[in-house]
């Protein structure tokens, strides 16, 4: 299977999906840990893809979504953004509002 049918199977099989360097449980950069405390925090289900696993599917991402850098996150198929974006909608509570929206269950945080 060619690294983008993989992508394109992990987004269409997952409603929130983090390509990123290393794994949820051990990020292998600083912007993709970001993405991670960001939907950690808000308690959203997501699978994260390593593109560390393999040149193939590190350089068949940016191919998948002509962006060049990583982590991309994808909601329901839809392609977010960066870490820079993803931090910018969180603050702006925009992240909480697209992603309700697209019907994924947010953990409100405890005021």
């Amino acid at each position: 299977m060619s690294a983008q049918q993989q992508i394109a199977d992990a987004i269409a099989s997952n409603d929130v999906v983090l390509f990123m360097k290393g794994t949820p449980q051990f990020p292998q950069c600083g912007f993709s840990g970001q993405v991670v405390q960001i939907l950690d925090y808000l308690g959203v289900p997501y699978a994260g893809v390593n593109v560390l696993a393999s040149d193939e599917m590190r350089n068949g991402i940016k191919e998948f979504s002509n962006w060049p850098t990583i982590p991309q996150l994808y909601v329901k198929g839809e392609f977010i953004g960066g870490c820079d974006i993803v931090r910018e909608m969180f603050q702006a509570g925009e992240l909480q509002s697209h992603l309700k929206q697209a019907g994924v269950a947010v953990k409100q945080p405890a005021a």
